[in-house]
């Protein structure tokens, strides 16, 4: 198939701007606010590209496509960027070659996306500049958010960003060559992203970017979800969709544990071995190749002694064992980006994930992170063992932030919902008048402070046992550096205690710390008060309730 686009184009393939994509009425061209609303389908993201109007602008935003003799366009003069995104039926599933063409009417960025959000090249234009790039892609079925059985996906989305690029001309065809699978987490996963685009405030996954160092040489297949284990991998479904398509001699990438080390029975010397095993054992019996990935690193500190927080040890640990066992190469994401949030800092490391988010990447730093699976992969040979000759491919140039990630200006009456550690945090607060005990002091400090909930304990305290509701808020509270060596006295937490203000500051600074830098301050009520968290006529010798608790939370902007 051959589309062109613009005042010039002709014949049967000619797109005009005004051409909108309509499932079973017009197969091909493009997206906008209309159709995406038009269609249920195309309301959903992981069947129409990928992006879809930032919520506070849904109703009033309407992207303007535009037509010259170069080819069609979006005009928009406001903040970040809006998405041309050209969609055309496909007569079946499987992998495509995809051609671009695109101009440039001054110097700018360009990003190419594929199907959910793929990107397939990042590249610079001069004015005047005309470029052709071809990238593969693959289209299969997905289980969307939500959802619970399997969608056909039968389009190809095209999706170009960047200012003034105009789209010239597309040619698809029908390809043959390698499938890289990638099974994981939400850490892995095709994001959506909200426009207008800014890359540092959009959630992504690694795989999502991993296609734009791939090129022409592998189709990337994502079947990774948010939320997923080792085992719901298998249970909701997901597993099945790839495995069906799964060739001899295709890559099969596995990445799990942010989800895993959440639930007992999926411990890493437990249930996440024997699935990990069990995945080599099925996908070695289609000839294809299995590969372990550590799972990424998250930006997370303790609280105390502010030294880095590996929480995935073990699940990066037993990933290296099973490999080393099962003869399987094992790409060491963990070390890596470990490696390089160590080297930011918190502070800095914060440029490279979703804002306020300590576990998930934006673009940024999915396309850093999924680099160094491309590394991994090349200094591993596993490229050659799937008959891959990447001698000649140049890995794309660094991606990175500004200092300062700009962000959208919010309308007044949206700009209570853009950050969770606001105001209305604990709006709906159960019990506020009852007394603030440990356990419950924790419960508050973990959830502004977004740390995630696990219903694993470790029985490191002989006064709290695994089936009590507050042992999974003791266990992370623990992991996170939360409860300091004041509050234990003989292996005991005393998780009942009533809690006073002076020690609710003392936790609850903890935690801040996890996060940010403290102010400095001799003791925690002066920080406390450089923070605003308290006045001068607080009494640390008071009994808290956990209201009031909690609007000290509110007063924390993580």
């Amino acid at each position: 198939m051959k589309f062109t686009f613009g005042t010039k184009a002709a014949g049967e393939g000619c797109v005009p701007a005004a051409c909108l994509y309509e499932p079973e009425i017009n197969t091909r061209g493009f997206l906008t606010e209309k159709n995406r609303t038009q269609y249920p389908q195309l309301g959903i993201s992981e069947l129409n590209s990928g992006f879809d109007a930032v919520y506070w602008a849904k109703g009033s935003l309407s992207t303007e496509i535009c037509e010259d003799e170069q080819g069609c366009y979006v005009r928009w003069d406001g903040e970040g960027e809006l998405p041309l995104t050209f969609v055309c039926k496909i007569p079946s599933e499987g992998n495509y070659r995809v051609d671009v063409t695109l101009f440039a009417e001054k110097d700018t960025q360009v990003l190419v996306f594929l199907g959910r959000r793929r990107l397939a090249t990042r590249l610079f234009l001069r004015a005047g500049e005309t470029v052709s790039r071809s990238f593969v892609t693959n289209i299969c079925p997905i289980i969307p958010r939500t959802f619970e059985q399997p969608m056909e996906d039968r389009t190809l989305d095209v999706t170009v960003v960047g200012a003034g690029v105009h789209l010239c001309e597309i040619n698809t065809e029908s390809w043959q060559g390698p499938t890289l699978y990638i099974a994981g987490d939400s850490t892995v996963t095709d994001q959506s992203a909200d426009y207008p685009y800014l890359p540092g405030s959009s959630y992504c996954g690694w795989g999502q970017m991993l296609s734009a160092y791939l090129g022409e040489h592998m189709a990337v297949s994502n079947h990774s979800h948010s939320g997923l284990t080792t085992e719901s991998f298998r249970s909701e479904g997901h597993y099945e969709i790839m495995y069906e398509r799964v060739r001899a001699g295709d890559l099969c990438l596995i990445q799990f544990g942010h989800n895993d080390q959440k639930l007992m029975h999926l411990l890493a010397e437990g249930g996440y071995r024997e699935n990990l095993i069990r995945y080599i054992k099925e996908l070695r019996g289609k000839q294809a190749i299995p590969v372990l990935v550590t799972p990424l690193a998250r930006n997370s500190w303790r609280g105390g002694d502010g030294a880095y927080n590996d929480l995935l040890e073990d699940y990066a640990r037993v990933c290296h064992e099973v490999g080393e066992e099962k003869g399987v190469p094992v790409l060491d994401l963990h070390e890596k980006s470990m490696d390089f949030v160590k080297t930011q800092g918190r502070e800095a490391a914060k440029r490279f994930f979703f804002p306020s988010d300590y576990t998930h990447s934006n673009d940024y730093g999915a396309y850093l992170f999924a680099g160094y699976i491309y590394e991994e992969l090349c200094e591993k040979g596993v490229f050659t063992q799937a008959g891959i000759d990447l001698t000649e491919g140049k890995k794309p140039d660094a991606w990175m932030p500004p200092a300062v990630l700009p962000v959208l200006t919010v309308p007044q009456e949206f700009a209570h919902m853009e950050n969770p550690a606001d105001e209305h945090l604990f709006e709906d607060l159960e019990r506020p008048d009852k007394v603030l005990t440990r356990a419950g002091a924790l419960e508050l400090i973990i959830t502004a402070m977004h740390f995630f909930p696990t219903n694993v304990y470790n029985d490191m305290f002989t006064d709290v046992i695994g089936h009590e509701t507050y042992a999974g808020t003791v266990e992370c509270a623990w992991q996170n550096g939360l409860i300091s060596e004041t509050l234990i006295e003989q292996h005991t937490l005393q998780p009942l205690k009533e809690v006073d203000g002076g020690t609710f500051v003392h936790m609850l600074l903890n935690g801040y710390a996890t996060r940010k830098d403290l102010p400095e301050g001799a003791d925690d009520l002066e920080m406390a008060k450089k923070l605003g968290i308290v006045t001068d006529a607080f009494d640390v010798h008071t009994v808290m309730t956990r209201g009031e608790a909690a609007a000290m939370c509110r007063k924390l902007k993580i």
